[in-house]
């Protein structure tokens, strides 16, 4: 369980280092966009959050870790890095170092957190939307570029610019387990950008109707389809990519995000407000 390991500031040198080596070990070795010691250190004294999760013997087992400043006249947070070690996700502690982040950011006045994931991990997705009603307010072709790194080889680096604010009942609710009500209601509304071939969900270049509430398919492991087919994978990309900014230049919104284990499909709900 989380509650087995302490969620703490980052203190030490050798806790700088721990996280260091983390970002490598998550991202890979050749990952260039590591944050330095001495930024998780200084980042701290301005508002900012730089908070590992311990085990028993004191080795770090995850972290987080976000800047903050101003946005249009307000007091925000940009969490940038969040990471749990192979071996002990699944367990809560995700959840348990946003919690902790959220704790701390309300501390210090500010009441809403904005990161960015890559649109087509279904495992992001369900976190961000489902566990803790954060939700997608931006679609960012190539945002940053290309980013040498395991997770990121092969694809261009699109991104969701994800907002949370902190305050909202349907936070409190979704950190309480009840994941947004959209996620559920959204069965039979036309599905955008995909069609099934022999069974299974190909992306394909459809004609995007005019509806108020669609969803936008996304495979449920995109690094499985990198491995087998790269070609797919960037079809993927591309008409994800398309359908998303398609509905969301026309005012929809991301509102809930569906896993159907049993069919291995995962979708994106858009809805007009």
């Amino acid at each position: 369980m989380a509650e087995e390991f302490t969620i703490r500031p980052l203190e030490s040198r050798d806790e700088f280092l721990q996280c260091v080596a983390l970002q490598h070990e998550t991202w890979g070795e050749d990952f260039e966009e590591r944050v330095p010691p001495s930024i998780l250190q200084v980042t701290q004294k301005v508002g900012g959050v730089a908070a590992g999760a311990f085990d028993a013997e004191g080795q770090m087992v995850g972290f987080v870790f976000g800047i903050s400043g101003v946005r249009e006249g307000r007091l925000v947070h940009w969490s940038d890095m969040l990471a749990v070690r192979d071996g002990v996700q699944s367990r809560g502690l995700g959840r348990r170092l946003k919690e902790y982040q959220r704790t701390v950011l309300l501390e210090h006045g500010i009441d809403v957190a904005y990161w960015t994931y890559d649109p087509l991990e279904a495992g992001n997705a369900n976190f961000n939307i489902n566990r803790l009603a954060a939700y997608p307010v931006e679609y960012v072709p190539n945002m940053y570029g290309h980013v040498p790194g395991k997770l990121h080889a092969g694809l261009t680096t699109d991104r969701f610019i994800v907002e949370w604010e902190l305050r909202h009942p349907r936070v409190e609710a979704a950190l309480a387990g009840t994941p947004p009500a959209e996620s559920a209601a959204a069965a039979g509304t036309p599905i955008v950008n995909t069609e099934l071939v022999e069974g299974i969900a190909v992306p394909r270049v459809l004609e995007l109707p005019e509806a108020a509430m669609v969803r936008v398919e996304i495979p449920e492991d995109i690094q499985r389809t990198k491995r087998e087919s790269m070609e797919s994978a960037r079809s993927w990309r591309e008409i994800t990519q398309r359908a998303c900014l398609h509905y969301m230049e026309r005012g929809h919104q991301v509102l809930g995000f569906q896993r159907d284990v049993e069919a291995r499909r995962c979708f994106y709900v858009l809805k007009q407000p």
